[in-house]
């Protein structure tokens, strides 16, 4: 894989990282670089008055530290911004937080000593992740109370948590062989002073929207499948003629996955023939629920939100965005503001807001098959046991929906929700920790809603006894999904059955290629 360094990483590269354990290797010219940049500093930053090397921070910049001060200074600033508060921050996002520091400051831009990146580079391949809070950070100046408990634990203080547990650094550091970090001039303001956190927690929003979107395109094709709906609502011919490459991606997806399928109906075939227009009343649909027929359109602006989202944090993940920037190139110092986090801010909130739409459409699905009213095919609540006495999938459908309630409560704008502090030195903020850990929530309550989703459709299909029906994709997935969730007549408790096919449809591989037509059902 390639190392951390000038070139960037990738979406995918990130994700082998904090994922699938691949060991992160720094680069050799990036190091030296690094290096170059600190050295850079050290002399540049000599008999002059240089802002967080020898002035205090924001608004406190107008008061100058004296030199017997200066390496305190940085302690100070990491000591007295280690003040979150709420719950932890999962280890993963720990750990995606951690790589997307270092990425930034491997950029060289940033003039840390080599030790301060070695250091991250070993807590991130040896799994030891700071205690963060997700409450603090303004995402303006950086996320500052979050990076300032990464850097705490890079100076040998604080929590981590290691093997599942929580211990003083100290503790930890010791049992590895792991050293603290020395301040040599700027390590504090480098380490807090920027946009890692929102940053890593969006990349992590991302490959999990991906993975959401996916088993959405796939239950929406099955619930077209079992319903026996017609195929040119997300044929090919009816959706290039609109211009959008989302709902066009969508539409071969569905194709893909429903290729072979002995349940889609052609229109020609069945409504195309004269004998129906002797019928005043037609038995059959002419078209489908928009639930049903609109998926292309409904799915194709998320994948196109997705899409565009990438692009954005990953140029963040890559990007110099603390201040000032050390160019020892230019041989200068440049003061601004590249720890702002609007970039990030305005990517999540139009992620959760897609995401809250990809909720709503599949709680729409789930109705749909549990209305016997609406879908003329079903029992109610795709009921299996005796109607007025066995209640089916009726429970679950209230957790459904109050989750999407929630999504839609959570889908208000963090990025116009700025707030001034500091002494309204930071007079316009991002929010965009706030707008990345708020994504995050909505992503997790729609897993908790696809799943509710897919356990009704496989009810659904045992009903209708319709397995060697189905195309092979879906088939595959039913046979999978019914290993963790057999078939169920009589009413048990079902909230040991959700969360398995929750995380059944979180830990499962990317189902359909987004780059291509082709497709491949993997799941762990």
């Amino acid at each position: 894989m390639k190392s951390t360094g000038e070139k960037g990483l990738t979406l995918s590269e990130f994700n082998d990282i904090l994922f699938k354990g691949k060991e992160l290797v720094l680069d050799k010219e990036a190091l030296a670089n690094v290096e170059k940049n600190h050295l850079f500093l050290k002399d540049f930053s000599k008999h002059k008055l240089i802002y967080g090397i020898n002035t205090g921070f924001g608004p406190m910049a107008q008061y100058k530290v004296s030199e017997e001060n200066i390496l305190q200074l940085q302690y100070n600033l990491i000591r007295s911004h280690s003040s979150g508060a709420g719950n932890l921050l999962p280890a993963f996002l720990v750990k995606a937080v951690m790589i997307a520091r270092l990425n930034s400051l491997m950029q060289g831009f940033s003039g840390v000593h080599v030790e301060t990146v070695e250091l991250l580079k070993e807590l991130i391949n040896k799994n030891v992740n700071p205690c963060i809070f997700e409450h603090g950070g303004v995402g303006a100046s950086g996320d500052l109370i979050q990076l300032a408990h990464l850097g705490l634990v890079l100076i040998g203080e604080g929590e981590v948590l290691y093997e599942d547990e929580i211990h003083p650094t100290k503790k930890i550091f010791d049992k590895l062989g792991i050293k603290p970090l020395n301040i040599h001039i700027r390590e504090g303001l480098a380490i807090l002073n920027g946009t890692s956190a929102m940053t890593g927690i969006g990349m992590v929003n991302i490959i999990r929207a991906r993975i959401l979107l996916e088993w959405s395109v796939l239950l929406s094709s099955v619930t077209n499948e079992i319903m026996e709906a017609f195929d040119d609502h997300y044929s090919y011919e009816l959706n290039i003629v609109k211009h959008h490459k989302g709902q066009n991606r969508i539409g071969a997806m569905i194709r893909e996955i429903l290729k072979g399928s002995k349940m889609i109906r052609s229109r020609s075939e069945h409504l195309y023939n004269p004998e129906n227009l002797d019928q005043e009343v037609f038995e059959d649909k002419v078209q489908e629920y928009y639930s049903l027929r609109c998926v292309t359109q409904v799915l194709g602006p998320i994948y196109d939100t997705i899409n565009h989202a990438e692009k954005v944090v990953v140029n963040e993940l890559n990007s110099v965005n603390d201040n000032p920037v050390i160019d020892h190139e230019n041989q200068n110092i440049f003061h601004g503001g590249n720890f702002h986090g609007d970039y990030v801010s305005l990517e999540m909130d139009k992620l959760k807001i897609a995401i809250t739409k990809l909720s709503m459409l599949s709680e729409r699905q789930l109705n749909y098959l549990l209305n016997d009213k609406l879908n003329q095919k079903f029992p109610p609540f795709v009921n299996l046991g005796v109607l007025g006495f066995n209640f089916g999938m009726q429970g679950v459908q209230f957790t459904a929906t109050s989750t999407v309630a929630e999504n839609q409560t959570l889908s208000f704008p963090m990025y116009v929700h700025s707030i001034p502090n500091n002494n309204d030195n930071q007079d316009i903020v991002s929010m965009g920790c706030n707008a990345s850990l708020m994504t995050k929530k909505v992503i997790d309550n729609s897993f908790q809603v696809l799943a509710i989703q897919m356990m009704t459709v496989l009810q659904a299909i045992d009903y209708m006894e319709c397995v060697d029906k189905l195309s092979p994709i879906t088939k595959d997935i039913y046979t999978r999904v019914r290993k963790i969730f057999p078939k169920f007549i009589e009413d048990t408790p079902k909230y040991k059955d959700l969360e398995n096919v929750r995380r059944f449809l979180e830990d499962a591989d990317l189902i359909i290629d987004f780059k291509s037509s082709s497709a491949s059902v993997t799941a762990s």
